[in-house]
């Protein structure tokens, strides 16, 4: 080759490579480009699987959620356990150092009943026992009640003594049981030391038990009544308790025309009515007043 051709040779060379450097480097970035491109779609492809899956069958989207309400569940369940834990039933605790479980509750209204009374104290009763006369078994308006634990007692004495149960302020003390004390009953509900009647009502020979208030009654049968009764002195008596009339309805022989003794009253609500049933067996001239629930 002449001089003049090897110079134009070896000036075209370096072109050459450089040429071919930058289409290696194009190829090189089309790959990775692609390669993107292939992990984006793979990812949303999974994506969409996965989003099927849970439309296809929901329980498996929640299945997370799920375990975590469950755990929440076993840890409540566990700790009612804890407290139902006959170990911990006497176990001292805020506001109740003696760990005592039996309360006296005092200024009952004669018209209780156990069910009544359990739910004023938030369900937690297990036996009760109502005070009567030893003579007479006239109710004395008080009862000794067991809970289930020492927790339950002091929570009753911190948020229900003196609070109001069918018109009346109820009161509540600690009340240990005496050494040798048969306590708690056999029974659930006794009455002065015999099982109480089936509607769990305090009662006793004094006092003719209730039957089962209806729901909504604003109406009561009086009967046990003075012959000289009149609407003044009924509307008076039911007012010591703040029970309104709406109606009184005296009821006489139908031949003789003679008055029976007996009579309904109408109050304006329920509330009404549950405070005058409060007065079964008061004193009303002279007489103690039969009152029961009616329709």
């Amino acid at each position: 080759l002449s001089k003049s051709e090897r110079k134009s040779s070896a000036d075209d060379e370096p072109a050459e490579k450089k040429k071919k450097s930058k289409k290696e480097k194009k190829q090189k970035k089309e790959k990775k480009s692609k390669k993107r491109k292939d992990t984006t779609s793979s990812d949303d492809e999974k994506e969409s699987k996965k989003q099927k899956k849970q439309d296809d069958d929901p329980e498996d989207g929640d299945a997370e959620e799920e375990a975590h309400g469950e755990a929440e569940s076993n840890d409540e369940e566990a700790e009612t356990q804890n407290d139902d834990d006959p170990a911990d039933k006497n176990k001292p605790c805020k506001n109740n150092p003696q760990g005592i479980t039996r309360l006296f509750i005092g200024n009952l209204p004669f018209a209780i009943t156990e069910t009544t009374l359990n739910d004023f104290l938030n369900g937690s009763i297990t036996h009760l026992k109502w005070i009567t006369d030893k003579e007479t078994g006239k109710f004395y308006g008080s009862a000794f009640a067991e809970l289930r634990n020492s927790k339950d007692a002091a929570k009753c004495m911190q948020e229900m003594n003196g609070t109001q149960l069918m018109g009346r302020p109820i009161k509540l003390n600690y009340a240990p049981p005496r050494d040798l004390e048969d306590w708690p009953p056999k029974s659930r509900v006794i009455t002065g030391g015999k099982v109480a009647n089936a509607a769990g009502q305090a009662g006793g020979k004094g006092i003719k038990a209730m039957s089962v208030k209806p729901e909504g009654c604003c109406k009561l049968f009086i009967g046990n009544l003075s012959y000289d009764i009149d609407d003044e002195g009924i509307t008076k008596f039911f007012m010591t308790v703040d029970a309104e009339i709406k109606a009184v309805r005296w009821l006489f022989h139908r031949d003789s025309g003679d008055f029976k003794g007996v009579g309904y009253v109408d109050f304006w609500n329920t509330e009404a009515c549950e405070k005058a049933a409060t007065l079964n067996g008061k004193n009303l001239l002279g007489r103690p007043i039969r009152i029961d629930w009616t329709e």
